[in-house]
């Protein structure tokens, strides 16, 4: 726990260096220009058929009726567009993720090894299109799990827990990759893993807990769909700079950790060698 809070606390110093923030708008950019583009382009077509399938569902004329019982008829309207907003910030989410997993990770773990861990060796286990294969396998993996879940969306408490729960497992599964790839053998990143696995499995769930700060600006009023636009190119950057305080976060940990792993097996060594050339050392000659 120790480790987890100080880890915490170094990110997020260096999460406001000059540098670091540079590395949240490349992402940003390119994320914000991406969707932006297509959203406007397909914006109604996903309302309408989202409308659509809505409709053709029997579930939506029972929570229809309970909106008018509770007097929010006039959340029929935005029911389609919220779900479309919905969907729609995950995958900028994810997006964002990958942008900065391939654009700025390499860069943030440079920024440590110079200023934290300038001693520890490099030896290069991953290698960027593992990065990029471990990164896509994942996103495959988490899209799958939010598509079979999306149901439970809808229905509290699974609208809170879900997405902080699969978003911290995604966050795990490829900041963990690329905090190691610059300085661990392969063989090494992976006992790291198995022995920290829990820890890191927190780090990315509390990542998906801040992750979510940003859409509790939608969830504190749907009205707020007419400015989606304004607001999503400010979550976007949010987002970003959330990622890259997370990508601090891994970073110090996991080099902290492989660091310590190595000076284990150094002193183990040693103190191996150290037995064996006792055990073989020549017996005084006590003769006369």
């Amino acid at each position: 726990m120790n480790d987890l809070l100080r880890s915490f606390g170094r990110a997020f110093a260096s999460a406001f260096h000059p540098r670091m923030l540079w590395l949240t708008f490349k992402p940003f950019i390119v994320a914000t220009v991406g969707w932006g583009l297509m959203l406007w382009f397909f914006w109604q077509t996903l309302t309408g058929a989202t409308r659509t399938w809505l409709d053709d569902w029997s579930f939506t004329a029972t929570l229809y009726r309970l909106f008018d019982w509770l007097g929010f008829s006039a959340l029929h309207a935005v029911i389609a567009p919220f779900i479309v907003v919905a969907m729609a910030i995950p995958l900028i989410v994810v997006t964002v993720l990958l942008l900065i997993a391939m654009l700025s990770m390499p860069s943030v773990i440079r920024f440590l090894a110079a200023r934290q861990f300038p001693t520890l060796e490099m030896r290069r286990g991953g290698t960027w299109y593992g990065s990029l294969a471990q990164a896509l396998w994942t996103t495959l993996m988490c899209l799958l799990l939010l598509i079979v879940t999306l149901p439970l969306w809808l229905v509290p408490p699974f609208f809170a827990l879900i997405p902080p729960l699969l978003w911290g497992w995604l966050t795990y599964r490829v900041m963990s990759y690329d905090a190691l790839a610059l300085h661990a053998t392969r063989d090494e990143r992976r006992e790291l893993v198995r022995r920290h696995r829990m820890p890191l499995l927190l780090i990315g769930i509390a990542s998906g807990l801040l992750g979510s700060l940003p859409t509790l600006l939608w969830a504190s009023s749907v009205w707020l769909i007419v400015m989606f636009p304004v607001i999503t190119i400010v979550t976007i950057w949010i987002y970003a700079f959330i990622l890259v305080f997370s990508a601090l976060w891994f970073g110090y940990y996991c080099l902290r950790a492989l660091q310590r792993m190595r000076a284990e097996r150094h002193d183990g060594a040693r103190e191996v060698a150290h037995e064996i050339a006792h055990e073989v050392a020549p017996i005084p000659n006590r003769s006369n």
